[in-house]
């Protein structure tokens, strides 16, 4: 099984950063084919926010943005806060951006309205600003490149639905922090496709996304519950309650689903310690959102929201899957750079 993933790892590598497009997506709600621009006009300076930089995940974020920023010729900034418990240090590296003059903004925000009075005078400046995955809340957003996390939630839930062919089950919920727009969402599209179900969900709490701070939360949950039927929660919820269920299989009967997909989650759903798990893939965001940002820059129309369509993953889809859409090529990591001055 580790074979096999390395080589859709290895896949991944030698594609051309232009092989990306066109690309499905929901442009305002409708079907459509991405396109981005050829090239920007201009070298523009773009300054990118995003909440941390721990997993895979925002591993995939931060080369997808590198990725299209270097091929339209635009030059780019990406600051990471360290995790989802330091709003301030964000809003300080969106200071340090509007210091430097970026000509604009993406931004993947900790929680929906910390940023909001300078998103408000940024908009007031003509400055563009994309939400890039997190939701933000504010007035003078330009533009959005996300997925709805309500609908990863409740295509999670259905799978699992599916699975347990309607019969009455418990699922364990551990979404990541609390203050999150994507955990908010999450939840919303919980309680909505839970009604009329016949899914109890038995909540574990709020933390960081970091593998400590999960597995604190991971243990708890399942030494309160030990009869959970699925367990549902963030990748390194998941990561580490797929190891724990599995090295614990006469006391924990629980399978165990990640409610978004990176790297580590994949290597367990191929080695069957992970049942599923949505992906909105991530790079492909990225890349749209510094398209979006280029287009606004220019002038040039563009859809209010860009989505990638929602795909769950399980051992026998993940065969047919373009991992380059999840993650960077072996050898990648995060991508930490000042905005050139």
């Amino acid at each position: 099984m580790f074979c096999t993933f390395l080589l859709l790892v290895m896949a991944a590598a030698p594609l051309r950063a232009a092989d990306w497009f066109p690309y499905p997506v929901l442009a305002d709600g409708q079907a459509a084919s991405y396109q981005p621009l050829a090239a920007a006009s201009k070298p523009w300076r773009i300054c990118a926010l995003l909440p941390h930089g721990m997993d895979r995940y925002w591993w995939g974020v931060a080369w997808g943005l590198n990725e299209e920023a270097r091929r339209q010729g635009v030059q780019l900034g990406i600051y990471e806060a360290g995790g989802y418990q330091y709003p301030d240090m964000q809003w300080a590296q969106l200071t340090r951006c509007i210091q430097l003059g970026a000509d604009a903004y993406v931004i993947a925000a900790i929680n929906t309205n910390r940023l909001c009075d300078d998103i408000g005078l940024l908009h007031k400046a003509g400055v563009p600003v994309i939400d890039l995955v997190n939701r933000i809340e504010c007035a003078g957003v330009t533009a959005r490149s996300r997925v709805d996390f309500a609908t990863m939630a409740k295509v999670a839930l259905a799978y699992i639905v599916r699975h347990s062919q309607g019969r009455a089950i418990r699922v364990g919920w551990l979404p990541g922090p609390r203050d999150a727009g994507w955990v908010a969402d999450g939840e919303r599209g919980l309680r909505e496709a839970l009604q009329g179900s016949a899914v109890t969900l038995v909540p574990g709490g709020y933390g960081p996304v970091d593998r400590s701070s999960q597995a604190l939360l991971v243990r708890d949950l399942l030494t309160r519950e030990p009869d959970l039927d699925y367990l549902l929660g963030n990748a390194e919820a998941a990561a580490f309650a797929a190891q724990l269920v599995n090295s614990n299989r006469s006391r924990y009967h629980a399978q165990v689903l990640s409610f978004y997909a990176t790297e580590r989650v994949l290597k367990a759903i191929e080695d069957g310690l992970i049942l599923a798990a949505p992906t909105d893939s991530p790079v492909i965001q990225a890349r749209v959102a510094i398209d979006l940002a280029v287009r606004a820059l220019e002038s040039k129309s563009l859809p209010g929201l860009v989505s990638p369509q929602i795909e769950m993953l399980d051992r026998q889809s993940l065969e047919r899957f373009d991992i380059s859409r999840l993650m960077p090529p072996g050898g990648h990591w995060m991508i930490r750079q000042e905005l050139p001055e």
